[in-house]
């Protein structure tokens, strides 16, 4: 096999075919474009535009999708499911906003706070409720007024009694009335953190896109992506509920009261280490970590990847009459490194 050399106009041609700074995990935010029949288009600013499926764009089944996305303005999604063939991203905001509002949930049932739900349903023994868009359950005995007398759509003032996020059980109560002051001192806390502060907190509640920290009564989001620099598929995989870690704080999102942190941020970037270590032309032997329909991740250097292009992958395992998979060792050859864009532009090892 003859190694291909690329100018520098032609690399970028091949990173822009290729195209991998979103992965599966990360949390992104899009513009919302277009509807179609079964979901919702998406701008997240990769080349190709993303789509949110409507069972995964409807948090709340009596509202449609186009006043819960609506049109021109921007969300926070999950990224489910990694580019189609298409070039296209799957997102999910239902996740995103469900995993929110249980975190908000629990942090008002701590602070002792009340919260405000809408009755959707007058059922045998209670009524249903919408709060914050998770469903839970009022018992008659915890009404102020007989189930009957309730109706569909008027707001409750509520407490939260008891709570499950992995059975999905919530039961409020709407008996007593109680104080804000720890919803204030909750505010003051939240003013006293400031972005590149460096905390410690407890992992309270890992998701599918991360991690929620407890940095001393706030519960902060630790992304997926800001976990390790190396590819991490699950966050159970490197965190544990009830682990004390030390963090850095990235965002903070004074309207929506978020902060979000970064683990990574405090190690040693790899792309500054390897830039010293890598160069054009060098010969490395790389370990698969994921195969896309575009080509294979290979790093290079512990917590370097770079893109193995799908046509020299298969021109690969036809020559060597093998398949391969994660995990596998391969010996490569660097054909154009830039540190300072993270893009390494990778082709098979020719030793003849």
């Amino acid at each position: 096999m003859t190694e291909q050399n690329y100018t520098d106009a032609e690399f970028e041609e091949l990173l822009k075919n290729y195209d991998y700074s979103f992965q599966k995990g990360d949390l992104v935010k899009g513009i919302v474009c277009s509807y179609d029949s079964t979901g919702v288009i998406v701008d997240i600013g990769a080349k190709t535009a993303a789509y949110c499926p409507i069972k995964e764009a409807v948090v709340d089944k009596a509202v449609s999708v186009e006043e819960t996305l609506k049109k021109n303005n921007e969300y926070e999604f999950l990224i489910i499911k990694e580019e189609d063939e298409d070039g296209r991203f799957t997102l999910s905001y239902k996740k995103v906003a469900l995993a929110y509002s249980w975190r908000e949930l629990e942090e008002l049932k701590a602070n002792d706070a009340t919260v405000e739900g809408v009755i959707v349903s007058v059922v045998k023994g209670g009524v249903l409720v919408d709060v914050k868009g998770v469903r839970g359950f009022v018992p008659s005995s915890h009404l102020k007024l007989k189930s009957s007398d309730n109706a569909v759509g008027e707001t409750l003032e509520l407490k939260i009694l008891t709570m499950d996020i992995q059975q999905g059980n919530f039961i409020l109560s709407n008996r007593k009335s109680y104080s804000d002051d720890k919803e204030d001192n909750k505010k003051d806390l939240f003013n006293s953190f400031e972005i590149g502060q460096i905390v410690t907190g407890e992992v309270v509640r890992i998701t599918d896109f991360g991690a929620f920290v407890d940095i001393g009564g706030i519960d902060a989001l630790l992304p997926l992506s800001q976990i390790s620099w190396r590819w991490v598929d699950n966050p159970s995989d490197i965190l544990k509920v009830g682990e004390n870690i030390k963090v850095e704080i990235i965002v903070i999102d004074q309207d929506k009261q978020r902060i979000s942190l970064s683990l990574k941020s405090l190690e040693k970037d790899p792309w500054v280490e390897a830039k010293d270590k890598i160069k054009d032309g060098d010969k490395i032997e790389g370990t698969i970590t994921r195969i896309k329909h575009f080509g294979a991740f290979v790093e290079v250097f512990p917590g370097v990847e770079a893109l193995l292009p799908n046509n020299e992958l298969i021109e690969y395992q036809n020559s060597e009459n093998t398949i391969l998979k994660v995990g596998d060792k391969i010996n490569t050859t660097i054909l154009k490194f830039n540190p300072d864009d993270r893009r390494i532009s990778l082709s098979i090892k020719n030793d003849n």
